[in-house]
């Protein structure tokens, strides 16, 4: 299913990741959709994800993780002079699961959005987050 317009991909988005849902949030990309996400992996190899296949392996990795997302917020939405194009500001609230240790962060996101799917998705998010998971 493809989606008809970048709000209803975005609300569709926030509903996956809020139940947790890993092969609904991979159903959103391109077959040949890319995730990068540069303040992720290490300064040499940053995150990158190519094929749905690989976002949908990455997906179900993080909904086994101890990272539990409560509340997932599209601050704003901006789009681009590239009409596939959208920029987001989006708000994350949730809890590790093993400590019960609360985080929130901010992050930026650009999305590719061809055909109602998710063609390119960057993330860049806060790097403290790393640091609230391991503490």
């Amino acid at each position: 299913m493809s989606f008809a317009t970048p709000a209803d991909l975005l609300d569709r988005r926030r509903q996956v990741i809020l139940d947790g849902d890993a092969d609904g949030f991979a159903a959103l990309f391109a077959p040949d959709a890319v995730i990068e996400m540069p303040f992720e992996g290490t300064p040499e190899a940053p995150l990158r994800l190519a094929g749905r296949e690989a976002i949908g392996e990455y997906a179900r990795r993080m909904a086994a993780s101890p990272l539990r997302i409560d509340d997932f917020d599209v601050t704003a939405v901006h789009q681009t002079q590239d009409p596939e194009v959208i920029v987001v500001e989006v708000n994350t609230k949730g809890s590790i699961t093993t400590t019960g240790k609360p985080f929130s962060v901010m992050s930026v996101q650009i999305l590719r959005i061809r055909d109602g799917r998710i063609a390119l998705f960057r993330a860049y998010g806060d790097p403290r987050l790393a640091a609230q998971l391991r503490s």
